[in-house]
């Protein structure tokens, strides 16, 4: 792969593969870091330019890179995941009412399988749509319905609507 190509390759999936990591985590610093070291990785391997293995190498990668420092870090994201908001102009009651249905989304969220919750923050926070989603993540498009349906019934369920 040559550098022109590889350029071409960081530029057309960089924030692609950043956004995929990023919901997996929570963490856009990680998600980064992540994504940069894929890219390295795949330029490494000095592989032929071919768009779509090499995207879903990328994919790959990133994955076994995430799940690997999500085993080191699991104490540290625990930590981080409970750190509060800073306090608003709201009432006290209004506040703690937030927090408490705030809990429950993330206490909800956090309980989705992880192919659920990759599917549901994809479509909710991207705003992709079931066939971009079904693209990126090499699945089909009823596939990717019927995760966001048990997604939004669970929680649905679990917010006590």
């Amino acid at each position: 792969m040559t550098q022109e190509e590889f350029k071409i390759l960081f530029d057309k999936h960089f924030d692609s593969i950043r956004n995929y990591i990023y919901f997996r985590s929570g963490d856009e610093e990680l998600a980064t870091d992540i994504a940069q070291e894929s890219f390295m990785k795949v330029w490494e391997k000095n592989l032929p330019y071919e768009e779509k293995p090499n995207k879903s190498l990328l994919y790959k990668i990133a994955s076994d890179i995430f799940i690997s420092k999500y085993r080191r870090d699991k104490v540290a994201q625990k930590y981080l995941a409970k750190l509060e908001p800073s306090v608003d102009k709201n009432s006290p009651e209004e506040q703690m009412q937030y927090e408490e249905l705030k809990n429950k989304y993330e206490l909800a969220l956090s309980s989705l399988s992880e192919k659920q919750r990759t599917v549901f923050l994809m479509s909710r926070n991207e705003g992709l749509k079931y066939q971009e989603i079904a693209d990126r993540l090499e699945l089909s498009v009823k596939a990717v319905e019927k995760r966001m349906t048990h997604a939004l019934l669970y929680l649905r369920n679990a917010l006590g609507k």
